[in-house]
């Protein structure tokens, strides 16, 4: 297994809704480019489109890296996927890491005849193709759930990486085998350690005609400072509540140690909290609890500040992201 570093990983933002606006979205654009995080994440957006929103903010904003994490496979074909990617890199004139997820069987089931029979199977095929056509080369490939025999026109930009949404280890060695990097969320440091890590080390020994190393790990870590009147658990509920009651998350939480059900969501987001899922306490407890993924092996963790924005607002939700970045970066100065 490839040793864990001790350095510190790096540290990014996530604006974890979808907006009704890309301007909405200007905010934290401003603190990535203030404060030197390392790149703004966002989510899947049925809103204003993540591709689109980005291409919004590269025109309106600072200049600054931007991953996605994840944009759902159903909703574009594998050629399409990688030509808005690199357009992304190209746009933006920055690496960018985009990560794809299989989605809900339901979601799934809604754009297709029914939902993938091997999500696995169908990550895999659709990594691999991505990440191919990315590389530059002529793809052929005719699998079970997409048919491709195309390139991309050649094109210079800035490095573009494949990204995997991973919670349970099929989908680590998944990422290990086709990915450059994968993207976890709500997992706890000792599950990405003695779990996903082993897992996508495992998949990097499939067959390959070059070596595959290790998948570079991305966090989502919620996070909100402890602050007079402000109630964590009700924050954590509130950033967290859909996770909390869907089945793969809280399958993953209860492997990992953490008692969480779908039938309780208000019971699991007081047991994100008190397993340290949920960071809270003061800016250096935080970034404290933010370094902990390092030991684990993680190579970037994205700060998630949902409860404080979805309970308080966007200002609040700027200020302890602030205020954190800060911290964290005194500790490793």
């Amino acid at each position: 297994m490839t040793p864990l570093s001790a350095r510190p990983p790096k540290l990014s933002v996530l604006f974890p809704l979808q907006p009704d606006h890309p301007s909405l979205v200007l905010p934290f654009v401003d603190l990535v480019a203030r404060t030197g995080a390392r790149r703004l994440w966002l989510c899947q957006s049925l809103g204003a489109e993540t591709h689109q929103t980005i291409t919004y903010l590269a025109a309106k904003g600072p200049r600054i890296p931007f991953g996605i994490s994840v944009t759902l496979m159903p909703l574009r074909h594998p050629y399409e996927a990688a030509l808005q990617a690199r357009s992304l890199a190209l746009i933006t004139d920055e690496p960018v890491v985009v990560g794809y997820g299989t989605g809900s069987s339901d979601f799934v089931s809604g754009l297709r005849r029914g939902p993938y029979p091997s999500p696995l199977t169908a990550a895999r095929e659709y990594l691999a193709s991505v990440r191919a056509l990315l590389d530059g080369g002529p793809v052929e490939h005719r699998g079970d759930y997409h048919h491709l025999h195309a390139r991309l026109p050649p094109l210079g930009h800035p490095p573009v990486e494949v990204g995997a949404g991973v919670l349970r280890p099929g989908m680590a060695r998944v990422a290990g085998a086709a990915a450059d990097t994968a993207i976890t969320w709500l997992t706890p440091p000792v599950y990405i350690r003695n779990t996903l890590l082993p897992a996508a080390e495992a998949g990097t020994d499939a067959p390959h005609q070059v070596p595959c190393p290790r998948p570079r790990f991305v966090t989502v870590v919620h996070a909100a400072i402890a602050r007079p009147g402000r109630n964590t658990k009700r924050a954590a509920m509130a950033g967290a509540h859909t996770h909390l009651t869907a089945a793969a998350y809280t399958d993953m939480l209860r492997r990992a140690g953490v008692p969480a059900h779908p039938s309780d969501p208000e019971a699991g987001a007081a047991a994100l909290v008190d397993h340290n899922v949920f960071l809270t306490g003061t800016p250096t407890d935080i970034a404290a609890g933010l370094a902990r993924h390092a030991k684990a092996g993680v190579d970037e963790v994205v700060l998630n500040p949902a409860g404080v924005l979805l309970t308080e607002g966007t200002p609040a939700a700027v200020a302890d992201l602030e205020e954190i970045i800060s911290a964290y970066c005194t500790m490793h100065s």
